[in-house]
C-alpha cells in the first residue's frame, strides 16, 4: 500500500476548509441564538479567519493592527459599533416606527439603530449573507481589538501604558482638535497599533464623518477599552440572535413583498402582459444610457462618447442628473423605491412611451408589442435568488387565477473582483461556480467578448467563482480558482444565485419561457491577487464610469434589437 504519512494540505486546502468551518460555525451559532466572539463559543470563527488570511484584512494575523482592513470593515458597520457590547441582529421588527433613528451604514445597505448606550441593532432582511457578512467584519475587528488591548494592558488590574492614558484624554475632550494635538494623538496611536506615524496619518482622514473629524482615535479607543474590559473585568461582548430573525430567515419573506410589489405596479399599468426584460444594475446607468442624450447631448457633441456619463456620475451634477430623471418620467419611466426591506430599489421602463427617435438607440426595431424594462437595484449575495426566484413566479391575482409573466430576458450587470487584469476591465462569463461546494451552473450568455473589443478595455472570457462574502476572498484559494483547470477570471457574490433561480424557473418550474435569454457582464472593481488592489485601498472612482455604461449599453441594444 502505498506510503500516505507524509501528505500534506495546500494553503488552497486550508483555505477551503477555513471558508467550510466559518460557514458550518456561523450557521449553527445563528440556530444557538447567541454567542461570546472573543469567548469558547467564537473560538472556531476566530481560528478559520486567521487560518484564511483574506487579502482584504491584510495583516489579521500579525501583531500590528490592520489600517485599510480596518477602514473597509468600518465603512460597512454602522457608526458607534466600536461602543456597543451587546449587538443584536434582528429582522424588521417595527423600530423604523420608533423614536429610534436609523443609522445607515456608508457602504452597506442595511438599517441599524442604538438602543442605547451598549446595544445595538442590525436589521437582517437580505438573507444569510448579511448575517456572513456581519459576523467576518465583526470577528475582524474584535480580533484587532485584542491587538490593541495586548499592547496597552500592562497588568491583570487593568494597568496600561502611558500612550493609552494620553489617547483617553484626547477621546474625552469635546473639542475639536488642533493639529499640534492631532498629530501628538497620531503619535500615541501610532505606538498603540504597532503602526509608524506616518501610516497612521495617512489613513487618519479617511475614518473621518461630518461631525467628527477625529473619529479615528475614537474608533481605536472604544475598541480598546471593550477588549480591556473584557480580560480585566471578564465583561466580554456579545452578538444574539432575534428569535423573529431565526424564525423568518430563508422563507422568502421580504423577496416575497418586494416580487408581489413589482408585479401590482405592473398590472395598475397594463404593463404584466407585455415581454418583460429584468436587468440587475444600479439605478441611473438604464435611465441615463437611454435618456442623457435628448437632456443634455447637445452639450457634448465635441466631447468623448463616455464624457456625458462621466459628468453625470460626478457629486457636484445633482441638477444634471436631476434634469435627465425628470425628462425619464415624462418618458413614462417609473419609480418604486423599496418599502419591503429589500434595500432593492425599481425602475419601470415602458417603451411605448419613449421616443427612440431622441435617443442614442434611434435605430430600435421593436415588434409590434413593446417591451417593458425592469429594471433592479444591485442584491447582496443570496438575496439574488430570494428575489429573482419571487419574480419569476407567476402573480396570483386571486385565489383561483395566476398570471405567468412574459419574461424574454433577464440581465446582470456588476462589479466584481477579476483574477488577470486590473480594475475597471470586463469580465464575461459562460458559467458561475459556487465557491466551497463547486456547484457549477454552466449558461449560453448572450454577450460575449467580441462584443466588447475596440473600447480600450481589456474583457476576460470564463467561468466566474460566487464567493460567500468578499471579505473571505484569499489569495491561495483564488490561484488555485484561476490557474487549475477551472480557469476561472473572477469573483462575486451574485452569479450562481441568479443562475439557480432563473434555471429552476425556466427549466424546472416552467413558470417562465424555457429559453429565456440570459446575459452577464462584470466590470472589476478589484484584483485580490494584486497588492494594493484590493477593495480596502479604495474605490474605482471614474475607471468604473465607461465600463459600466458601455455593459448597460450592449445590453439595451439586444434588448432593442439594434444589429
Amino acid at each position: 500500500m502505498k506510503d500516505i504519512k507524509n501528505i500534506s494540505r495546500s494553503r488552497a486546502q486550508e483555505s477551503s476548509a477555513a471558508i467550510e468551518r466559518l460557514y458550518i460555525t456561523m450557521r449553527h451559532l445563528f440556530n444557538r441564538g447567541f454567542y461570546k466572539p472573543m469567548g469558547v463559543s467564537g473560538e472556531t470563527l476566530r481560528e478559520a479567519l486567521l487560518s484564511l488570511r483574506p487579502e482584504i484584512y491584510g495583516s489579521i494575523a500579525e501583531e500590528k493592527v490592520e489600517l485599510n482592513g480596518l477602514l473597509y470593515v468600518i465603512e460597512r458597520l454602522p457608526i458607534g459599533i466600536e461602543e456597543c457590547r451587546y449587538i443584536n441582529l434582528t429582522s424588521d421588527e417595527g423600530y423604523s416606527n420608533s423614536h429610534f433613528k436609523a443609522i445607515v451604514p456608508p457602504k452597506r445597505r442595511r438599517n441599524c439603530y442604538r438602543i442605547d448606550d451598549e446595544q445595538m441593532n442590525v436589521e437582517i432582511t437580505r438573507g444569510r449573507s448579511d448575517i456572513y457578512d456581519i459576523l467576518t467584519h465583526l470577528t475582524f475587528i474584535f480580533i484587532e481589538s485584542h491587538k490593541i488591548k495586548n499592547r496597552v494592558l500592562i497588568a491583570d488590574d487593568g494597568s496600561v501604558t502611558r500612550d493609552w492614558q494620553k489617547l483617553e484624554q484626547v477621546v474625552n475632550q469635546t473639542k475639536k482638535l488642533t493639529l499640534i494635538e492631532r498629530e501628538k494623538a497620531i503619535s500615541h496611536a501610532a505606538n498603540v497599533l504597532g503602526r509608524t506615524f506616518a501610516e497612521v496619518k495617512d489613513i487618519y482622514d479617511d475614518f473621518a464623518i461630518a461631525d467628527a473629524p477625529d473619529r479615528f482615535i475614537h474608533v481605536v479607543y472604544w475598541l480598546g477599552r471593550l477588549a480591556i474590559e473584557e480580560i480585566v473585568d471578564n465583561n466580554k461582548r456579545t452578538i444574539t440572535f432575534s428569535p423573529i430573525l431565526r424564525e423568518r430567515l430563508g422563507h422568502h419573506i421580504y423577496g416575497d413583498i418586494w416580487a408581489t410589489n413589482i408585479k401590482e405596479v405592473l398590472l395598475a399599468n397594463n404593463l404584466i402582459d407585455r415581454p418583460l426584460h429584468i436587468i440587475s444594475a444600479n439605478m441611473h446607468s438604464v435611465m441615463n444610457s437611454i435618456f442623457a442624450e435628448p437632456v443634455i447631448g447637445k452639450k457634448y457633441k465635441e466631447a468623448s462618447p463616455f464624457q456625458i456619463f462621466e459628468d453625470l456620475s460626478s457629486s457636484n451634477n445633482k441638477e444634471l442628473r436631476k434634469k435627465v430623471e425628470e425628462y425619464a418620467f415624462k418618458q413614462g419611466m417609473l419609480f418604486l423605491p423599496d418599502t419591503s426591506g429589500t434595500n432593492i430599489d425599481v425602475q419601470i421602463f415602458d417603451t411605448a412611451k419613449i421616443d427612440f427617435k431622441k435617443t442614442v438607440f434611434s435605430n430600435a426595431t421593436l415588434e409590434a408589442e413593446k417591451p417593458v424594462l425592469i429594471v433592479m437595484d444591485y442584491a447582496f449575495g443570496e438575496q439574488a435568488f430570494e428575489t429573482i426566484d419571487e419574480l419569476l413566479k407567476p402573480f396570483k391575482t386571486d385565489k383561483k387565477n395566476k398570471l405567468f409573466l412574459n419574461v424574454e430576458s433577464v440581465s446582470i450587470m456588476g462589479k466584481a473582483g477579476i483574477l488577470q487584469g486590473g480594475k475597471g476591465d470586463i469580465m464575461i462569463p459562460n458559467a458561475h461556480v459556487n465557491e466551497g461546494t463547486a456547484d457549477n451552473y454552466p449558461f449560453e450568455n448572450e454577450l460575449t467578448a467580441s462584443m466588447f473589443e475596440g473600447n480600450d478595455i481589456p474583457v476576460f472570457s470564463g467561468p466566474m467563482i460566487t464567493v460567500l462574502g468578499t471579505s473571505l476572498q484569499n489569495r491561495d484559494l483564488l490561484k488555485f480558482f484561476h490557474e487549475s483547470t477551472w480557469e476561472a477570471i473572477g469573483l462575486e457574490m451574485e452569479g450562481a444565485y441568479y443562475q439557480k433561480a432563473i434555471q429552476s424557473a425556466s427549466k424546472i418550474r416552467k413558470s417562465i419561457n424555457a429559453n429565456v435569454k440570459v446575459r452577464y457582464a462584470y466590470y472589476a472593481s478589484d484584483n485580490p491577487l494584486e497588492t494594493g488592489s484590493t477593495l480596502a485601498s479604495g474605490g474605482l472612482g471614474t475607471t468604473g464610469v465607461k465600463p459600466t455604461y458601455l455593459i448597460t449599453i450592449k445590453i439595451l441594444e439586444q434588448i432593442f434589437n439594434i444589429k
